[in-house]
């Protein structure tokens, strides 16, 4: 379990029963299986998603069996688009542990996917979950997907735009950070105006989540970038930064740099050099702090309780962090 929660224990104590859950529920007869997959439920993220429904289902009426089986379904939910992920990236580490498609397979990564969204839904048949909630959920699937649909169609596109970046990551990121919150609330029996705020919530933090992993990628010295800008560059994902910096001088940085065949290690730090000459890293910044008084905007008119103080403080580490 990651150290982020240490300071809240009986949130800590929900997640690892939420992860025992999770367990019992990708647990097979197929001992190869159970190897391939240990890692990424034991590889110790934050947990933010479940812990998010877990904290907006307090504003109501909390129910812990019912809400830990929905909360370890939407962190299933979670692994499940990070495996498929790591096939399209090629990516052979994920949070320091080799991924699956890298150990054991393109093919064998996609059938545990699938397996991972398969479970997902048997468990949340298993409880009487509302209608409305598991087609809102169905529903920020199919958005994450067009998300990294959008992504994927956006490769190498040197007139990309903001536009186009903010579409891809209210699918990718704040699309499960929105309904992690909106569907805690609703199944706890929330008003329909308290779920709609931690909905409203969920999206922001997400938002600038996302920006601030991009900008930190292109922070520090230009001989430092980020292993993630440089892996983001290569195979074509031009992320806020550089479409700021672009805004600013198309023509040098798609002629000189982006228009090579490959790019080496000079064309990175180029890129980081440009990026920080034309404020990249600021204009993302503020773009992400726009977002972050958003959140706190909409946890302000939350109604008041313990959860309430929690997502204060849980948001500002997250949104203020340096790593």
């Amino acid at each position: 379990m990651s150290k982020f929660w240490k300071d809240y224990p009986d949130i800590a104590e929900e997640l690892e029963n939420i992860t025992k859950i999770i367990k019992v529920n990708v647990k097979s007869s197929e001992k190869e299986f159970d190897e391939a997959i240990s890692p990424l439920v034991n590889s110790g993220g934050k947990m933010l998603r479940p812990a998010f429904l877990l904290l907006a289902s307090k504003f109501g009426e909390y129910d812990r069996l019912k809400i830990h089986n929905l909360a370890a379904a939407i962190e299933m939910m979670h692994m499940a688009t990070l495996v498929h992920d790591d096939i399209v990236d090629e990516a052979k580490l994920r949070r320091g542990v080799e991924t699956i498609q890298h150990k054991y397979s393109k093919e064998y990564a996609v059938y545990i996917g699938d397996f991972l969204f398969c479970q997902c839904f048997i468990m949340l048949s298993a409880f009487h979950y509302s209608t409305d909630n598991l087609r809102d959920i169905s529903k920020a699937i199919s958005k994450i997907c067009m998300g990294e649909i959008i992504q994927h169609n956006i490769r190498y596109a040197k007139h990309t735009n903001l536009k186009k970046y903010i579409k891809v990551i209210s699918g990718k990121t704040a699309a499960l950070f929105a309904i992690s919150f909106y569907t805690g609330a609703k199944e706890s029996n929330c008003s329909e105006k308290t779920s709609k705020l931690l909905g409203r919530v969920g999206y922001y933090i997400g938002m600038a989540f996302q920006i601030i992993d991009d900008l930190l990628d292109y922070s520090g010295d230009a001989d430092e970038l980020g292993k993630n800008a440089q892996s983001d560059l290569i195979k074509g994902y031009y992320t806020l930064p550089l479409i700021y910096a672009m805004a600013q001088d198309k023509e040098n940085i798609i002629s000189t740099i982006l228009d090579t065949s490959s790019l080496n290690d000079e064309n990175v730090r180029e890129i980081t050099k440009l990026v920080n000459q034309y404020k990249g890293i600021d204009k993302a910044q503020n773009l992400a702090d726009k977002y972050t008084k958003k959140a706190f905007d909409y946890i302000e008119k939350l109604p008041e309780c313990e959860s309430k103080e929690i997502i204060k403080d849980v948001t500002r580490k997250l949104l203020n962090r340096k790593f």
